[in-house]
C-alpha cells in the first residue's frame, strides 16, 4: 500500500480548481460555480448503502442548501456511467462527478488510508469542503459519517 501525502484543506484558503465529467459525460468546472457558495462532498462509491443515505440526504435538502445560496456537487471515483445508474435509481437532483484517477480527491485531502471492515485500504475518505463564492475553503470536514451528516452541516451553516 503507498503513503499518500495528502494535505486536509484548512479555511481560508483557495481550493484547487477542477473539471470533471457528470454522469451524462458532460464536463463541469469548479469555476462554473464562481460568485457561489458550493459544498463539494467526497465519497466512496456510488449504491452502496452509506452513500446512498448521504446521496438522499443531500437531494432530500437540495432546496433548503439552494435556497440558502449553496450548490452541491458530490465526487466519487465512479465512472460516469455507474453515476448516471446512480442518479436515475434515487432521483438525484445534483451533480455527481466522476474522479475516476482520484486526482480532485487527493488535491482535496479527501484520499488517503482508511479503515473498511477491519482492513485498512486505500480510497475516498468522507470528506465535505464548503466553499465561498471566491473559490475559498469555508468549512472542511474530514472522516465525516453519512448519517446525519447533511444535518450536521445545514446547522453549522445556519440553514
Amino acid at each position: 500500500m503507498s503513503t499518500y501525502l495528502t494535505t486536509k484543506l484548512q479555511p481560508g484558503i483557495q481550493a484547487p480548481d477542477f473539471t470533471l465529467p457528470d454522469a451524462e459525460g458532460k464536463q463541469t468546472s469548479l469555476a462554473d460555480y464562481r460568485g457561489k457558495n458550493v459544498i463539494v462532498y467526497f465519497y466512496p462509491e456510488a449504491a452502496t448503502p452509506g452513500c446512498t443515505t448521504e446521496a438522499c440526504d443531500f437531494r432530500d435538502n437540495l432546496a433548503s442548501f439552494q435556497g440558502s445560496g449553496y450548490e452541491v456537487l458530490g465526487v466519487s471515483p465512479d465512472a460516469p456511467e455507474k453515476l448516471a445508474h446512480f442518479t436515475g435509481d434515487f432521483s438525484l437532483t445534483f451533480p455527481l462527478l466522476a474522479d475516476e484517477d482520484h486526482a480532485v480527491a487527493l488535491a482535496y485531502g479527501a484520499w488517503g488510508e482508511k479503515l473498511v471492515d477491519g482492513e485498512v485500504r486505500e480510497g475516498i475518505v468522507r470528506s465535505t469542503v464548503v466553499l465561498d463564492p471566491e473559490g475559498k475553503v469555508r468549512v472542511a470536514h474530514y472522516q465525516v459519517k453519512a448519517q446525519g451528516h447533511v444535518q450536521a452541516l445545514k446547522d453549522e451553516l445556519g440553514i
